[in-house]
């Protein structure tokens, strides 16, 4: 059954190529070149149907790119009914999966293959499922599966539709190989193909050139931390020989007190470890200093954004510090640094969404935010209950990815919030379901978000962590932002009067293939909270994850016993946020514009967000580019191509060039060069030269 759950997503990936390479092949068999455009109009499938984001600031509709006039690939629709069955068998499997293991105990670790065999390094493919690792396989697969429904009818008109579902797929499948891994090596692998498939993806309309740089920067970015990710895993084989997680876990506690010489430096073993460790997360979960891929990843298709920043890459760091919680746990300082960064997150990530005006943005920032109070969660020591928000954050996240989604497909394309408003009486489906989105990401009463986020904030205040206010103060106060900027969506999106009159007449409800999964996730924004509240945040925790987290052995209990007024904060935040919102977007209009004004400085350095990007291009960027271009101009076009190629040996060419010319072929000039020589020579023996 897991081999099903795993491999089912390979095959429909595979089954997409196929049909993705011979298709075009059959659209074009002479290999002639298509037509492109010349003109600035929409005139073609892809751009006028499917580019859904070319947002910017500025703008926020895709109004000029050219793509290829051609009709979709032969067997599109296959592929697109192929990859979406398969993935729904695979989460129909995911959820009987976890009831086997969550709730039967039965746990599994099943072996595939020897993969590599040196030395000490012995590696096995084996698939491990416990209670972690099922609650994993639900949330991947599950939004995995809507989101392929949801590109059915998002993605109609776009002639490259198996390619895109090949693509989805194999990210699908690259995550489900990381969470089942029973080894560092794999997990490396599954680590690694998640970044390969978000290149694709969000590079997917290759021609735009935004979305090139995007799918770079996302790539080259998560490199950085999968450098100190791949260090991690040395010092964890240096030090106990294996990459097999009973291995490494067995051998954790005789580490404390081990140091490493680490460039010179004598670090503790464990603490060095877990934050090269960490840092891998850190690229991968986007947290701070390591967050500027996020926004830029929204350059690829809205299906994508929703199937990056809800269920699969960004959560991988998440679950790896959950995973290798018997390492975090044993490292307190690393610890605190978790906390440290998960708290600074969510408020950095919270201040920049204020001001956004791409709607896709906007709820990027917001998953940049709570992937933060993930972080502060397992900072804490409370692995269970970063997964429940991982788990529930899942549903709502991708409710308004794939709603803000609904709404761009409703509006012609256009993701500027500003030239919306008044769509609640044009698309009312859509605005309910945004609606429970983001009640359950405010942290509504009852709703899934509620019960999670919350349970974070407690844990942070009981938490006996050196940054534990720190983190508290932080998650409060992201909850009001949270709430000030969720709900700033809402009213300029759907409320007020329109903006684009020409857009806002044309504007209706999306097919079944979108509505049908917001629905379905909009249900699970509701009900994934209090079923799941006692397994993953209340006394149950112990016998449902079991031996698949090390949690801090008193952090659930003193979470119950933190004062009342500690535990309403969260919601009066959100109370207070929405308050605000409601002021300054429905009965004072005219206030935000007051205080941008009054306010130029903070509103540009939160528009500029940060100025990360320009600090980034100083330091990173330019100097590298430098680099390049005078290694480009001066090593290689001066000194090696200078002394090369155009050099001496082009020097040499030319003298053989000209001596050649003395091979005319006629006997006489070979006599008189003969003879030539031969008074050479009687002259050199007459003037005594050659006697002495």
């Amino acid at each position: 059954m897991v081999q099903a759950i795993v491999f089912l997503p390979l095959l429909g990936a595979i089954l997409a190529g196929l049909i993705a390479l011979f298709g075009a092949h059959a659209r074009n068999p002479s290999g002639d070149e298509v037509e492109h455009h010349g003109d600035h109009g929409h005139g073609d499938a892809h751009a006028s149907a499917a580019h859904d984001d070319h947002g910017h600031d500025d703008h926020g509709h895709d109004d000029h790119d050219h793509g290829p006039v051609e009709p979709p690939a032969a067997g599109s629709r296959g592929a697109e009914l192929i990859t979406t069955a398969l993935l729904f068998v695979s989460a129909a499997l995911s959820w009987m999966t976890l009831v086997d293991v969550g709730f039967m105990h039965h746990d599994m670790r099943i072996p595939l293959l020897p993969w590599i065999l040196s030395g000490d390094l012995q590696v096995y493919w084996t698939l491990r499922v416990d209670t972690l690792t099922a609650v994993m396989l639900v949330v991947v697969t599950t939004v995995s599966s809507l989101v392929h429904l949801y590109s059915i009818g998002y993605m109609d008109e776009d002639p490259y539709r198996p390619r895109f579902f090949g693509y989805l797929s194999l990210f699908t499948f690259a995550m489900l190989m990381l969470v089942t891994a029973d080894n560092l090596v794999q997990l490396f692998f599954g680590w690694e193909g998640v970044g390969l498939a978000s290149y694709l993806l969000i590079g997917f309309w290759y021609q735009k050139p935004s979305a090139n740089a995007a799918a770079i920067k996302a790539f080259v970015v998560n490199r950085v931390g999968d450098f100190g990710f791949a260090l991690g895993i040395f010092a964890i084989f240096m030090l106990t020989s294996s990459t097999d997680f009973e291995t490494i876990f067995h051998a954790a506690p005789s580490l404390t007190g081990k140091t490493i010489d680490f460039l010179g430096w004598h670090a503790d073993a464990l603490t060095l470890t877990c934050l090269l460790l960490f840092m891998g997360a850190m690229g991968k979960s986007a947290q701070f200093l390591l967050h500027t891929w996020l926004p830029d990843a929204m350059e690829g298709p809205t299906p994508v954004s929703a199937l990056i920043h809800a269920a699969t890459m960004v959560t991988a760091g998440v679950f790896m510090v959950a995973r290798l919680s018997p390492l975090f746990e044993l490292a307190p300082n690393a610890q605190a640094v978790v906390m440290f960064f998960g708290a600074t997150t969510a408020f950095f990530a919270a201040t920049i969404g204020l001001v956004q005006n791409d709607i896709k943005r906007i709820v990027a920032y917001s998953t940049c935010s709570q992937l933060g109070y993930m972080f502060v969660a397992m900072g804490a020591g409370a692995y269970s209950v970063g997964m429940f928000h991982l788990f529930t954050h899942a549903f709502f996240k991708a409710l308004l990815f794939l709603g803000s989604g609904s709404v761009i497909y409703a509006m012609h394309h256009e993701q500027d919030i500003r030239n919306m408003g008044g769509l609640w009486r044009k698309i009312p489906y859509t605005y309910a379901v945004m609606v429970i989105g983001t009640l359950a990401l405010t942290g509504f009463p009852l709703t899934a978000g509620y019960f999670s986020k919350d349970a974070i904030i407690e844990s942070a205040y009981a938490s006996h962590n050196p940054f534990a206010m720190y983190g508290f103060l932080m998650t409060v106060v992201a909850a009001g932002l949270t709430s000030f900027y969720s709900w700033r969506l809402i009213f300029k999106t759907f409320h007020g009067e329109p903006h684009d009159e020409h857009h806002y007449e044309a504007a209706h409800e999306a097919p079944l293939w979108i509505l049908i999964p917001i629905g379905v996730l909009a249900v699970g924004s509701i009900v994934a909270g209090f079923p799941f509240k006692e397994l993953f945040a209340g006394h149950g925790v112990e016998e449902f994850f079991r031996e698949s987290v090390k949690m801090n052995p008193h952090i659930i209990e003193e979470m119950h016993h933190i004062p009342e007024t500690i535990a309403f904060l969260p919601t009066v935040m959100m109370v207070l946020g929405f308050l605000v919102s409601y002021l300054f977007y429905i009965r004072r209009p005219y206030l935000p514009v007051e205080l941008a004004n009054t306010q130029p400085m903070l509103y540009q350095f939160l528009l500029n967000k940060w100025y990360f990007d320009e600090l980034y291009d100083l330091i990173f960027v330019r100097p590298a580019k430098w680099i390049g271009y005078q290694l480009w101009k001066k090593g290689d076009g001066f000194i090696i191509d200078g002394f090369g190629p155009d050099g001496i040996s082009a020097r040499v060419l030319d003298v053989t060039r000209n001596v050649v010319k003395i091979q005319t072929g006629y006997l006489y000039h070979y006599a008189f060069a003969m003879l030539i020589g031969a008074a050479g020579l009687i002259t050199w023996f007459m003037f005594g030269f050659g006697g002495q």
